[in-house]
């Protein structure tokens, strides 16, 4: 078995190309550390995910990079070989220093504004009015903008969400100038749909201007940001899973989850202390 099979396979099931590329790495690092044979025993698994835990990587890091070995395991025909992955207690808060929050995002709107950046401004406010993930960008098309709605297809699914209407007209006057009447409407100087990478990239070059740590910066928590915010204003855990896209509510009780400051402001207003 090769990761190139592992890609195919992969594909086939219509991971996501950001998935695909960190289970491929991590499938990498897995035979790079171990020396274990192209179809592993369950034990080198099992000792490859304590052995990440003794060296202080968290819970959920060592459950992802597992995850990417079981789904090697899987495409081997070698299901028994699978590890277990660790069990975790769901945090209440999230960490406040990873989590970026509204006058945060404004500043990095300003900063965009400010050094002429229209593109990734747009890009951002995409983003975070929709709660799209980055990879679904491409389907903010010319026609979706032209219709205030856009069909998203992603992981074998498909969704449909309505765009603000003063989006929609920000959009409509981007593709105006760039001549954009049909396909998506963010696109690099060869024609080709922006990527992730670029966006990245785009979105970190604002950090030192705006006053935001880079490691708030990137296009996932803009996404969070938009859970947050709608979940803020209509308490409804099942409607936000929809409009994510996500399989599970679990999964997006992740995405509302509080500051530590802000739980430790609930805790102090209990009084519960003589």
């Amino acid at each position: 078995m090769t990761l190139e099979a592992y890609r195919a396979w992969m594909q086939a099931r219509e991971y996501s190309a950001g998935t695909m590329e960190k289970y491929s790495r991590d499938v990498e690092r897995f035979f790079r550390e171990t020396g274990a044979p192209s179809v592993p025993p369950k034990q080198a698994v099992a000792d490859w995910r304590d052995s990440l835990v003794a060296r202080g990587y968290s819970v959920a890091s060592v459950n992802a990079m597992l995850a990417a070995v079981n789904g090697y395991q899987e495409c081997c025909g070698n299901p028994q070989g699978k590890a277990k992955p660790l069990k975790c207690q769901h945090r209440v808060f999230c960490d406040a220093g990873r989590e970026l929050n509204r006058v945060e995002y404004f500043r990095l709107l300003q900063a965009a504004r400010e050094t002429g950046h229209k593109r990734t401004l747009l890009v951002l406010q995409t983003l975070c009015a929709t709660g799209i993930r980055v990879s679904e960008l491409a389907y903010i098309t010319a026609e979706a903008v032209h219709r205030r709605r856009a069909a998203i297809r992603c992981k074998g699914k498909c969704r449909e969400i309505l765009l603000p209407s003063q989006l929609c007209k920000r959009l409509e006057r981007w593709c105006t100038r760039q001549h954009i009447h049909s396909g998506p409407v963010f696109l690099t100087r060869n024609g080709r749909p922006l990527d992730r990478v670029t966006i990245w990239k785009e979105m970190k070059a604002l950090c030192k201007r705006a006053g935001v740590s880079e490691k708030k910066v990137f296009p996932h928590n803009l996404r969070h940001l938009f859970a947050r915010t709608f979940y803020g204003i209509e308490k409804n855990l099942s409607k936000l899973a929809d409009l994510l896209g996500h399989s599970s509510i679990e999964t997006t009780r992740i995405y509302i989850m509080e500051s530590g400051a802000e739980h430790q402001r609930l805790l102090e207003r209990m009084h519960l202390l003589l």
